[in-house]
């Protein structure tokens, strides 16, 4: 059983050796559960903290990593924050009758609830959203952020799919 939520130092400790440890197992039994359903209040303020550890790890590290070290970084700091996040998690690509398509794999997914893909790059395009978007209606998620940590200044955009069927 995984330990989820806990904001002290042994708790998380404990949970990412047991997620090290049912890495595969885990993530099976995460893909089985549905989507926990959170409020509107309670995905903005998962956002809220997703975008001040973000903030906090660009200070610290500046632009100019790649973008596999931001992904650990605002992994590890969510952790720590007792934000239940998930890195390279799969997600099923649904087509619109329901049929499974394939699977994409996200850079983060937080909560259950909410899809976060990570740029390293001078700046966002219309290409970066357009891919976000189009992740979101094929997974069947509602929520997600596009952030860039390659640019002098951070960005990051949250966007809401309606309608998902």
């Amino acid at each position: 059983m995984e330990i989820e939520g806990k904001s002290d130092t042994d708790n998380c400790s404990r949970t990412i050796a047991t997620k090290k440890k049912n890495k595969s197992v885990g993530r099976k039994n995460a893909q089985k559960a549905q989507r926990v359903m959170k409020t509107e209040k309670e995905i903005f303020d998962l956002v809220d903290k997703i975008r001040e550890i973000s903030f906090s790890l660009h200070g610290h590290l500046r632009h100019g990593h790649l973008e596999k070290v931001y992904e650990n970084g605002v992994a590890h700091r969510s952790r720590k924050a007792g934000i239940g996040i998930e890195q390279q998690y799969p997600l099923k690509v649904y087509d619109v009758d329901g049929t499974i398509l394939g699977e994409y794999v996200a850079d983060l997914f937080a909560e259950n609830c909410l899809l976060v893909e990570l740029k390293a790059v001078k700046r966002l395009a219309e290409e970066h959203t357009a891919q976000l978007l189009g992740y979101m209606r094929a997974c069947k998620v509602e929520h997600g952020v596009l952030i860039n940590f390659g640019a002098p200044r951070l960005e990051i955009k949250k966007y809401i799919l309606s309608k998902l069927s």
